[in-house]
């Protein structure tokens, strides 16, 4: 039997872009069984756009759910990926566009490795119009090559417990992981918990070639943050307690949740998630005056968790410069 694939779509006003997405979907040499619209109460023409593209389609179940209230991308997104029937799932945005063996490509590694729970992969940025921006997503995630590496090698919660490298735009999955994954923490964006999760009890990759064009367009709810010198230059000038505070709020949910992972995550594992609280928790609690965070920032650097749990030197840069 053919592997069924549902795509998980969520659309909040998205009417501009939404049609070509929609035609990429529909054009893969792969064809998708399901898609799954979950609109967050949109007040443009995104369902009906939606309606006309979709309209006589034979072959491909279409399930549009609409919310009175707008809830959220998470809670979007964890609506829609609970109500898709597939084996396999692709989160999709509403304004990107796939390539045509997005789909194709994906499945295949899935087949050819039953054990892989999540798959992400590489995107091109591209501008409102659809014009290549001359890099890739994970160039401009200033993605490392031992990242990378990581992942590849059955290791990606080494990778993903340092930082996030994972955008649901990009992915697919197995639906057990959405069931393994639900209730997603408020503390938390989908794509974020569900590749922790998977890298936590499971396998994961990353495919470095782009399936995506991943549209930039001033508009994104989740965009890319340009990583250039002037940004990394301009982030130790951002005041640092509603940032540590979230990566706190994650680091403690990710731990009281762990223990209960279904497969069961190794102690390995949880020994490093319970060492990543305690970096986080560490950080949170480093006091005002710049000059007394010397001694357990360097502390914390001696001891690895600066490399282990962050991005190395520039996140202890930001622990002893930046304002509260």
């Amino acid at each position: 039997m053919p592997v069924r694939v549902s795509v998980a779509l969520c659309t909040y006003n998205g009417a501009a872009y939404l049609e070509e997405q929609l035609l990429s979907i529909l054009g893969q040499s792969l064809p998708v069984c399901e898609i799954v619209v979950s609109d967050d109460g949109s007040t443009d023409d995104t369902l009906a756009v939606v309606e006309r593209v979709t309209a006589g389609l034979v072959g491909i179940e279409v399930v549009v759910l609409r919310n009175a209230t707008a809830r959220g991308v998470t809670a979007n997104f964890e609506q829609a990926l609970a109500a898709c029937s597939g084996e396999l799932i692709a989160l999709c945005d509403q304004d990107d566009i796939w390539w045509p063996e997005r789909v194709d490509r994906m499945v295949s590694e899935f087949i050819r490795r039953p054990s892989l729970e999540m798959l992400h992969a590489d995107a091109r940025l591209v501008g409102a119009a659809g014009v290549p921006l001359g890099f890739t997503l994970l160039q401009t995630l200033g993605v490392s090559a031992a990242d990378r590496a990581a992942v590849h090698a059955g290791h990606a919660i080494d990778a993903y417990l340092r930082r996030n490298i994972v955008t649901g735009a990009t992915m697919m999955l197995r639906r057990e992981l959405v069931e393994r994954s639900r209730p997603f923490p408020a503390a938390w964006v989908h794509d974020e918990w569900m590749a922790m999760v998977a890298a936590s009890t499971g396998l994961v990759d990353l495919l470095d070639e782009p399936l995506t064009d991943y549209r930039q367009h001033g508009g994104n709810q989740i965009g890319v943050t340009n990583l250039d010198a002037s940004g990394k230059l301009g982030r130790l000038r951002v005041p640092r307690t509603a940032r540590n505070a979230r990566l706190l709020a994650r680091a403690a949910a990710l731990q009281q949740r762990a223990s209960a992972f279904e497969p069961s995550a190794s102690a390995s594992v949880l020994a490093m998630i319970d060492a990543k609280l305690a970096h986080e928790a560490r950080r949170s609690a480093l006091p005002a005056a710049r000059l007394l965070r010397v001694g357990p920032v360097v502390r914390g650097w001696r001891a690895g968790d600066y490399s282990r749990f962050g991005l190395g030197l520039q996140d202890m840069l930001r622990d002893l410069v930046q304002p509260v």
